[in-house]
C-alpha cells in the first residue's frame, strides 16, 4: 500500500494521459481526419479475423500477414468479438503509448534515482511530442511494442528470464522490422550490460524472425516482397540486396548519412529530451541504429519527423540513456521545474494539438451530411468511397477507395457509392469524384438516396 501511494503521481498522471489521448483520436475520427491508409486498413482486418474470414484489406488486395507479419492482429481480433468497433484501436494504442511510462519510472528506481527524479523523468516521456502525435495518427501495431521494449530491459537488468522472453516475443508479434531493433539490443545487452543470456536470446531470436518473416511470411501472404522495399530503390529490389549494398556500397549511402535531411532528423528527436543527454551514456542507442538508418536512407520524408511511427522503436533507448545520464549527474538540466519548463515547450513546439483547431477542422461543413449518409448504409455490402470517410465503413468484406486512376472502376460492383464532392480527400481530385458521380447519376443501376452538402450517397437499385 505505501508503495501505491508513493507511485500515486506516476499512476494519476498516466491514467489522465490516456484517457486524454483516446479522447483526442476519437475527436479526430469524428472529425474525419483519420484515414483508410492505415486506421480503415488495420480495422477491416481486425473485423474481418473477428468475423471468422480470412482477413483480406480490400483495398490493399492481399493478407494481412502479408503487410508486416503481425500476428499480433489475432489476438487483437478478441476485442472485436466482444463488440467491434474502432475506438477498441484508439484505447489500446493509448494505453500502449502511457503504460510504458511504468517501466521508465522502475528502470529509473533500479538506475539508483530517487522517486522524485524518477517521476519526472516520467513526466518527461509523457510530453515527449511523439506520444501524442503518434495517438493522432491512426493506428500502429508497434506501438504495444513500445513497453514491450522497456519491460525487456527492465527485465533483463533483474535477470528475469521468463518475462523478458514473453516480452521479445510481444515486440516481434508486432511488426516484422521490430526484429532488427531487438537484434540490436541483444548486442547492447551482452557487450554493455554484460545480461549474456538475456543478449543473445534477443539477438537470435530478433535474426530469426526477421529471416522468416520477410522470407516466407510476408511473400507468401502478399506475393510479393516486403512493401517499404520500394523505399529504398535505389538500395535494391529486395531486403536481401538492400542488406548487402548497404555494406558493400558504402557510397550510396554515405550522402543520406551525412546531410542536412539527416541532421533536421536528429535535431527533432533529440531535442525534446536534450537535457538529460550525455555522449558518455550513449550505448543503449546501440539499439536504435537499424531503425535510425532504415529512417534516413528512407527516400519517404514521413520516416523522419515525430508525427509517424517509424521513430517509436527509437524512443524507449532514448529514455534508458536519459536515465542513465541523470543516474550520473551528468544532466545540464537539475531542477524539476527547468526540466518540465524545457519538455512543456518541445511539446508546444512539436506536438499537434494545435491541428485540432486548424487542420482537423478542414471537412467540418460537412461532418453532419457524412454521418447522415453512412447512417444509411447497410452493414456488410461494398462500398466505394473516398480514403477519409472509410475508416467509418470498414466493418465489411469489401471497401474501395476513391483514389486518382479509380474513375474508369466497375461501378456494378458495389451497393453503395458514397462522395464527397467539397473533401475529396487524400490522393483524390475533385475531377476524380465528379467523374464518378457523373458515371453513377448516369447508370441506370443506382439511386441518389441522400444529397446534401455536395455529399452524395448511390445506393444500387
Amino acid at each position: 500500500m505505501n508503495n501505491l501511494l508513493k507511485s500515486y503521481p506516476v499512476t494519476a498522471s498516466i491514467s489522465i494521459v490516456t484517457i486524454f489521448l483516446f479522447l483526442c483520436s476519437s475527436l479526430r475520427h469524428w472529425l474525419y481526419q483519420s484515414h483508410a491508409f492505415d486506421l480503415g486498413w488495420f480495422d477491416q482486418a481486425l473485423y474481418l479475423i473477428s468475423a471468422g474470414q480470412a482477413p483480406i484489406v480490400s483495398f490493399g488486395g492481399f493478407h494481412i500477414l502479408g503487410d508486416h507479419a503481425a500476428i499480433i492482429f489475432y489476438p487483437l481480433a478478441l476485442f472485436y468479438r466482444i463488440y467491434p468497433d474502432v475506438h477498441w484501436l484508439f484505447a489500446i494504442q493509448a494505453i500502449a503509448l502511457t503504460i510504458a511510462a511504468f517501466p521508465v519510472y522502475y528502470l529509473s528506481l533500479q538506475s539508483g534515482l530517487n522517486r522524485h527524479q524518477a517521476t519526472t523523468i516520467v513526466f518527461s516521456y509523457l510530453l515527449y511530442p511523439l506520444i501524442l502525435n503518434k495517438s493522432l495518427f491512426d493506428f500502429h501495431p508497434e506501438v504495444i511494442a513500445l513497453p514491450g521494449f522497456l519491460f525487456a530491459v527492465l527485465t533483463a537488468r533483474a535477470n528475469q528470464i521468463l518475462v523478458f522472453c514473453a516480452a521479445i516475443l510481444l515486440i516481434l508479434s508486432c511488426k516484422a522490422v521490430l526484429s532488427l531493433t531487438v537484434a540490436s539490443m541483444g548486442l547492447w545487452l551482452i557487450f554493455f550490460e554484460k545480461k549474456r543470456r538475456c543478449g543473445t536470446i534477443a539477438l537470435f531470436a530478433g535474426l530469426a524472425w526477421f529471416i522468416f518473416s520477410t522470407q516466407f511470411i510476408i511473400p507468401t501472404f502478399s506475393g510479393a516482397e516486403v512493401a517499404a522495399v520500394s523505399r529504398y530503390g535505389y538500395l535494391g529490389s529486395s531486403v536481401i540486396e538492400i542488406i548487402k549494398n548497404v555494406f558493400t556500397k558504402p557510397y550510396l549511402v554515405i550522402n543520406k548519412i551525412f546531410s542536412l535531411d539527416t541532421l533536421e532528423y536528429l535535431f527533432f528527436i533529440l531535442l525534446p529530451i536534450a537535457w538529460g543527454l550525455s555522449p558518455k551514456y550513449f550505448s543503449p542507442l546501440l539499439s536504435t541504429i537499424p531503425m535510425l538508418l532504415m529512417n534516413i536512407l528512407s527516400t519517404a520524408s514521413t520516416q523522419r519527423n515525430l508525427v509517424h511511427q517509424y521513430s517509436l522503436p527509437i524512443l524507449p533507448f532514448l529514455f534508458i540513456a536519459v536515465i542513465s545520464t541523470v543516474a550520473s549527474d551528468k544532466n545540464w538540466l537539475k531542477t524539476r521545474k527547468n526540466i518540465l519548463i524545457w519538455s512543456t515547450i518541445s511539446f508546444i513546439l512539436f506536438g499537434k494539438i494545435g491541428y485540432f483547431w486548424s487542420t482537423y477542422l478542414s471537412s467540418l461543413d460537412t461532418q453532419q451530411a457524412m454521418t447522415v449518409a453512412i447512417s444509411k448504409i447497410g452493414d456488410t455490402d461494398a462500398i466505394l468511397t473516398t480514403g477519409e470517410i472509410a475508416p467509418h465503413l470498414t466493418h465489411r468484406p469489401v471497401v474501395k477507395l476513391t483514389f486518382n486512376g479509380t474513375e474508369s472502376i466497375k461501378l456494378n460492383e458495389f451497393k453503395y457509392i458514397l462522395l464527397n464532392q467539397r473533401h475529396p480527400g487524400w490522393n483524390s481530385s475533385v475531377e476524380v469524384i465528379n467523374k464518378l458521380k457523373a458515371r453513377a447519376e448516369e447508370s441506370r443501376l443506382f439511386n441518389l438516396e441522400y444529397q446534401q452538402d455536395n455529399v452524395y450517397l448511390f445506393v444500387k437499385k
